[in-house]
């Protein structure tokens, strides 16, 4: 039968999700488990395939096994033997076919900016430091403008092919200092674009860049001149809708 799980981790220590030859990866954690818990080779499926240092919540995997217990036995013994920074939150039977990427109707992602003077050694693991003041109004309107269907090649590169129009659902800026949130739902992300446009609209916090500079950026389809991709510890993939 074929099961479907929500996983959550800490990718700090991790180069990705996806299996690399030169270092340990949730995939291969993972699939270590699964092969240990049921007795069977198994391999997985994913829903996104996260940079290293990103985390997931809601990081969304499907596999085939002949496991004959209940579920929540499969999730409990998985959960036993998984590192401790990755954990089963779900699972469930799913139809034959399933596939968590090509399935997914959209992915919400999470960037995380401990907004302080000071840097917290608590917080250096989730979240990215800002020590500027920043103009949470002038983000929040850049981050307005890109919702809807725009070709996002200044942020970002496809994994596959050529194409570079992606459908955000929904961006908006949250929270207040030292936590600031960025949420950004889409039907699809290419590589490193939720991390450029956080990079670019902290351009505009800053007031280094303005909202109307930002959508030219956007209109330009030319990465370089975007801002730099924020770092990978404030990216959380938090939810796979289908």
């Amino acid at each position: 039968m074929r099961i479907r799980a929500v996983v959550a981790y800490d990718g700090t220590d991790y180069q990705g999700f996806q299996r690399q030859p030169n270092g340990p990866t949730v995939q291969e954690a993972l699939e270590r488990a699964l092969t240990k818990v049921t007795g069977e080779p198994v391999k997985i499926l994913a829903a996104g395939r996260t940079d290293t240092g990103v985390h997931a919540e809601g990081q969304v995997i499907a596999f085939d096994t002949e496991w004959r217990h209940s579920l929540e036995d499969l999730q409990r013994a998985l959960n036993a033997v998984l590192p401790p920074d990755v954990a089963i939150w779900e699972v469930a039977e799913a139809s034959p076919d399933f596939h968590p990427r090509y399935d997914a109707r959209s992915r919400h992602y999470r960037y995380t900016v401990y907004n302080h003077p000071v840097r917290s050694p608590l917080v250096r693991r989730i979240s990215m430091h800002e020590p500027h003041r920043l103009d949470l109004k002038a983000m929040q309107e850049a981050a307005r403008r890109i919702v809807g269907e725009h070709d996002f090649a200044a942020f970002g590169w496809p994994p596959k092919g050529n194409n570079t129009v992606r459908r955000v659902l929904r961006a908006e800026w949250s929270g207040e200092p030292p936590w600031l949130y960025f949420d950004i739902e889409a039907n699809a992300f290419l590589y490193r674009m939720v991390r450029r446009l956080v990079g670019t609209m902290l351009l505009v916090g800053r007031g280094q860049m303005t909202v109307e500079e930002f959508v030219q950026v956007l209109a330009s389809r030319d990465r370089s001149k975007a801002g730099p991709a924020a770092p990978p510890q404030g990216l959380c993939l938090v939810e796979v809708r289908y």
